[in-house]
């Protein structure tokens, strides 16, 4: 890491510093109640452009960039030999295996030349089904996708799921819709071009590349859109086990669960019943050469970003330039340090919140998310809309509502994963097995109510509505996010309206369909339901409408349950601030703001974000999120507190009212 890897971010004694909020990222030229967004954030915007290994930067952004820095520098002590312990010694032999440029240049295609070779050695269809399985055993998913995860309707044990998949390009939408002709034409020459420095010929790898696109253009028309696939109960298709290995014949079920050690259950969760079937009619009807060639296809892609730097940077030129938007390549150590957090994120968690996340924070953490649970506690016992059998058992799910607040209690042990420091593209795949063989062995095994679905240093949180709790790993509990330096308004506009958030997922159109016990179950009353899908349809159109790009609109549907967390958890977030301070008086202005000012601009600055239109345009595909310069004004306005708190009378643009919805 040197001084030009920083420059995003301000170095002091040798460490990256935090970003903090900050007035001077405003732009008071703009009217507050005419565009918020804009009003909060401009000046930053406008003086932080994209850097070039980027397709967006911003808050989340930084934050993930000063991780990135403090686990560098973790891994670098490990490399050096500093930290001796089991785990220290295999992230520091994984980081040098990432960093040693010159092994990895010399083996070239060796790591995947095995595998290639036995693929097209393939003569007969039993040997093509034989070698899918053992590709699905490395974590490459062709064809459909399988995982353990808590059963939907019974969600103290772990079921076997079936699920679409086979797909290389984000959507289905990118080899269906218009949108993407071009790019997917780049894509089948981008396929063709891996195939050419491979080795084979262009005439055969041109060939091989038109065969991928059709068979996956194919597998994607009958995916289900992602809107689709936010209906949990169509979703939901509980098999027998017999069943579906008759069902889907080829897809060989019982000799799947042998191969890759997987207890065979009673029953398996057929996500997309017609995608399954589609698939195992192509698996015994389609050419065997053609479907040889997606395998060998399958294992270039997975591989082509660990290898020598042509084939890295023909994976580039696509996957990043042309998909992302991006104009470079990201540092190496950063590159390295994403990968070791995928593949060992608890071990180098482990040692980042020792070093960066101590338990003052963890507990001033704690207090806020008490703050939150108490007030949407009360709105739930008083909502004007919910009846009083919805309500109490919605308050019963709420008492038995958990939430995991920075890193886990016990760490995941590695001792069985092999890594060398020679290795690079074997430690991944050999991560991943192990990750695949953890995952697949506790099939029809009590679920661990402890395990984090997040490693500690990640930039996010989420909602389980099979355990019925919310999470936020150490890494998003840093300023601005989280900043026990500022006042209460500040925190409690970011950090607050993010666990309001979370919380409200498992109310939303999605977790309301969930019980106290995080079993999938209907607990709602018929009138209850019609009259939360009424206001959650309002919100539909209202985000139908909005653009982020000329002619490119907002998926409502898609972004759902999202846009409803992001209105509701800043409504509790300010009511929870409110509260407070009334409970511990009001303070001066502070920068000429008041708390209820400081409370709506720290939110809108927490989804500060400069954002490639490539980029834009995946999102709005496939991302359940609104963009993110919607999501820092919307849940504002929706607020009446705004309105007193800038005095607007119109919202957001003169002439025009704008319809406050009220779900929590």
């Amino acid at each position: 890491m040197n001084d030009e890897d920083t420059k995003n971010g301000l170095k002091v004694d040798g460490d990256l510093k935090p970003l903090k909020f900050s007035t001077s990222f405003m732009d008071t030229s703009i009217k507050p109640c005419t565009d918020f967004y804009r009003y909060c954030n401009n000046s930053w915007l406008s003086q932080n452009p994209i850097p070039d290994d980027k397709s967006s930067f911003g808050t989340f952004s930084q934050m993930s960039e000063r991780n990135k820095y403090l686990l560098g520098k973790i891994l670098e002590d490990c490399a050096s030999g500093s930290i001796k312990d089991s785990n220290g010694i295999k992230l520091g032999d994984f980081y040098t295996s990432a960093m040693n440029i010159s092994k990895i240049e010399e083996l070239k295609f060796a790591p995947i030349v095995k595998i290639m070779t036995s693929i097209e050695g393939i003569s007969s269809r039993k040997e093509l089904l034989e070698k899918y399985i053992e590709l699905h055993g490395l974590g490459i998913q062709c064809f459909f996708t399988a995982e353990s995860s808590p059963d939907k309707k019974n969600s103290s044990i772990y079921a076997f799921y079936l699920e679409q998949g086979g797909l290389t390009l984000p959507d289905r939408d990118y080899y269906l819709s218009e949108t993407f002709s071009t790019l997917k034409k780049d894509y089948q020459k981008h396929v063709a071009n891996m195939f050419v420095i491979y080795g084979y010929d262009i005439k055969k790898s041109e060939k091989i590349a038109e065969n991928i696109l059709s068979i996956e253009t194919d597998i994607a028309k009958i995916h289900r859109t992602r809107a689709d696939l936010r209906d949990e109960e169509k979703n939901y298709n509980r098999v027998e086990t017999e069943k579906v290995s008759k069902s889907y014949k080829s897809i060989q079920l019982l000799e799947y669960m042998d191969k890759l050690k997987i207890p065979t259950p009673e029953y398996v969760i057929v996500g997309q019943p017609e995608a399954i079937q589609y698939v195992s009619d192509l698996l015994e009807t389609h050419d065997v050469e053609e479907l040889k060639s997606y395998l060998l296809w399958n294992v270039l892609r997975f591989v082509s970003p660990f290898l020598h730097s042509e084939v890295e940077n023909e994976n580039f030129d696509f996957f990043g330039k042309k998909l992302m938007g991006k104009v470079k390549k990201e540092d190496r150590w950063k590159n390295a340090v994403r990968i070791i957090d995928g593949c060992m994120g608890e071990a180098m968690g482990e040692i980042f919140v020792h070093r960066h996340f101590g338990n003052d924070a963890r507990e001033r953490a704690n207090i806020m998310v008490a703050d939150i649970i108490e007030t949407f506690k009360d709105r739930l016992s008083s909502l004007p809309w919910m009846g009083e059998e919805t309500r109490n058992k919605a308050l019963l799910k709420f008492s038995r509502f958990r939430a995991k607040i920075g890193h886990p209690d016990k760490f995941r042990n590695y001792d069985s994963l092999v890594i060398r420091s020679d290795d690079y593209a074997g430690n991944i795949f050999r991560a991943i097995q192990f990750e695949v063989n953890r995952q697949m062995s506790r099939v029809g095994s009590n679920v661990d109510r402890n395990e984090w679905y997040m490693s500690p240093p990640t930039v996010n949180a989420y909602f389980s509505p099979t355990d019925n709790e919310i999470v936020f790993p150490a890494g998003i509990l840093q300023p601005p996010g989280f900043d026990p330096e500022m006042d209460d308004a500040i925190n409690y506009g970011s950090m607050g309206a993010v666990i309001g958030h979370e919380i409200t997922h498992g109310f939303d159109d999605q977790g309301r369909l969930y019980d106290e016990n995080g079993n999938m179950v209907n607990w709602w009353s018929d009138k209850d339901k019609e009259m939360f899908t009424s206001l959650a349809n309002e919100i539909d159109v209202l985000y139908n409408g909005l653009e982020p790009l000329p002619g490119i609109n907002v998926n409502g549907k898609l972004t759902l349950g999202e846009n409803i967390a992001d209105i509701g958890g800043l409504s509790i977030a300010f009511e929870a601030l409110q509260r407070k301070l009334n409970r511990d008086g009001r303070p001066d202005l502070i920068d000429g703001f008041t708390p209820e000012q400081r409370f709506f601009i720290s939110f809108s600055q927490l989804w500060k974000n400069n954002m490639r239109n490539e980029f834009v345009k995946l999102l709005i595909t496939s991302d359940p999120h609104s963009p993110d310069m919607f999501r820092g004004s919307i849940p504002a306005y929706m607020h009446e507190g705004f309105s007193s708190a800038f005095n607007c009378s119109y919202i957001p643009e003169e002439g025009t009212k704008f319809k406050r919805i009220n779900i929590w």
